[in-house]
C-alpha cells in the first residue's frame, strides 16, 4: 500500500516537473525572441549611418527660426510699447495744455478780482473821506 502511494506521489511529482519544465521552456523560448529582436533592432540602429553635417545644419535652422521668431516677437512688444508711451505722452501734453489754459484763466479771474477789489477800496476809502470831510463841515 505504501509503494503504491509512493508511486502515487512520485508519478504526481513527474508530471509536476514536466509542467514545470514546459512553462520553464515557453518562458525561455519568448526572452529568446525578445532578445533576438533587441538585438535586431540594436543591429539597425548600429548600422545607420550618421551624417552630422546635416544634423547640425538643421538643428541651426531651428535656433535660426526660433531666433527669428524671438527677434519679431520683441520687435511687435517694443512698438507697441513705443505706441502705448507716444499716446500716453500726446494724453499728458494735451492734460498739460489744458492745465495751463486752466491756470491762466484763473489768472486772469484772479487779476480782475483784484483790480476790483482795489477799486472797490478805492470807492470806500473816497466815501469814507467824504463823510468824515461832511461830518467836520457840519461841526463847523
Amino acid at each position: 500500500m505504501n509503494k503504491v502511494e509512493l508511486e502515487a506521489k512520485a508519478d504526481a511529482l513527474q508530471d509536476e516537473i514536466n509542467f514545470l519544465r514546459a512553462v520553464y521552456e515557453a518562458e525561455l523560448r519568448e526572452l529568446q525572441s525578445q532578445i533576438k529582436d533587441t538585438s535586431v533592432i540594436v543591429e539597425m540602429d548600429n548600422s545607420r549611418n550618421l551624417d552630422m553635417d546635416s544634423i547640425v545644419a538643421e538643428v541651426r535652422a531651428q535656433y535660426e527660426d526660433i531666433a527669428n521668431r524671438s527677434r519679431a516677437e520683441a520687435e511687435t512688444w517694443y512698438r507697441q510699447k513705443y505706441e502705448e508711451m507716444q499716446s500716453s505722452a500726446g494724453q499728458y501734453g494735451d492734460d498739460l495744455r489744458t492745465t495751463k489754459a486752466e491756470i491762466a484763466e484763473l489768472n486772469r479771474m484772479i487779476a480782475r478780482l483784484q483790480n476790483e477789489i482795489e477799486a472797490v477800496k478805492g470807492q470806500k476809502i473816497l466815501k469814507l473821506e467824504r463823510a468824515i470831510s461832511s461830518h467836520f463841515v457840519a461841526d463847523d
